[in-house]
């Protein structure tokens, strides 16, 4: 027979809510007592039902997170990892919602009001519009932005960023720094608004490069299997290839590397290239790029939408993460007559 709440207390010497925390509310009982408690319900077959936590608590128990990008690439994948690590310690679910066309952008908020069933709101890598942060203030609950675009100015509770205009700068002046002034841009062109603050990582560069002289060539390519394809064919079509390419993520720039040397250029001896993320592999295959760390970022937004669900008032609700340069193998000074 499976035990009660009461004779887990009892035989932890503790209290029935000290118990119920240990379940629900790690963060408020010290960690040799939640590892005690939750021993002694282990050995009595106990576990605490999480509807009944719910109704006892108020809340659902669970955080929506809203996504533009597909859950199986590295920021989207790693920012998931680092909201499951601390809202699962704390007993809540994460409700996924990938939205990737505007059918579906639609009908997320326009079913949002009736839903209704979380306790909190994370926006990751969603470039969301006024109207929409409205539509989320609405079900009044905290909004939480992973990468937004303006979160103060639009509405948003509170939010973590990477810098990434100092990663942009950072890319344009290393690149710059290395003799470079035949420079291509790549990036996607999406058919629906959803993705973060790429637009921001574009605009910074090309203002580093303007103050230099230099008007990057842009190669806009469209998402799906043949992106990378695509962009070499344009970057082949140019009267004389780049010697240094900017990606706007490691995504376009490590398969883009590869395509490069198939077709006969050396990196970087012929191009260099440089990346922005410094997701998997990079190191491996020796990608310049530019540094964020997701997973730390998600775990702030996750602690920080803790303390607002319980109406606290996080000391920085806003905060930014520094970028950081990361040199590899795939850049160098340009060669001689280039």
């Amino acid at each position: 027979m499976s035990s009660s709440i009461q004779d887990v207390a009892k035989a932890a010497g503790v209290s029935i809510s000290t118990v119920s925390r240990s379940f629900t509310r790690s963060d408020l009982v010290s960690a040799r007592t939640r590892e005690r408690v939750l021993s002694i319900a282990d050995e009595l077959h106990f576990s605490l039902s999480r509807s009944a936590a719910a109704l006892k608590s108020g809340r659902s128990l669970r955080v929506a997170l809203l996504m533009s990008d597909h859950i199986r690439l590295w920021f989207s994948a790693s920012v998931i990892e680092g909201l499951n690590q601390v809202l699962h310690a704390n007993s809540y679910d994460i409700s996924i919602f990938q939205i990737s066309s505007i059918e579906e952008r639609k009908e997320f908020f326009e079913m949002l009001p009736v839903r209704r069933n979380a306790d909190a709101v994370i926006v990751a890598s969603f470039d969301i519009d006024n109207n929409e942060i409205a539509k989320l203030s609405s079900v009044g609950v905290p909004i939480v932005g992973i990468n937004s675009v303006l979160p103060q100015e639009r509405g948003f509770t509170a939010a973590v960023n990477i810098d990434d205009v100092q990663g942009s700068t950072l890319a344009a002046r290393h690149l710059i720094a290395l003799g470079h002034r035949n420079i291509a841009y790549v990036r996607t062109n999406r058919d629906v608004s959803l993705h973060f603050s790429v637009q921001q990582r574009f605009d910074s560069f090309m203002e580093v490069c303007a103050k230099e002289g230099i008007t990057p060539h842009v190669i806009d390519v469209h998402e799906g299997e043949h992106r990378i394809a695509n962009a070499v064919t344009q970057l082949m079509s140019m009267d004389s290839m780049p010697t240094a390419i900017a990606c706007q993520e490691d995504g376009i720039a490590l398969p883009l590397l590869f395509q490069l040397e198939r077709n006969g250029f050396s990196v970087p001896g012929d191009v260099s290239i440089i990346g922005y993320d410094d997701s998997f592999y990079t190191d491996d295959i020796g990608l310049t790029t530019i540094r964020q760390d997701p997973v730390l970022m998600a775990q702030e937004a996750a602690r920080t939408t803790l303390k607002l669900i319980d109406g606290e008032t996080p000391d920085t609700p806003f905060r930014v993460f520094p970028a950081q340069l990361v040199v590899r193998a795939s850049t160098s000074r340009v060669r001689a007559g280039a």
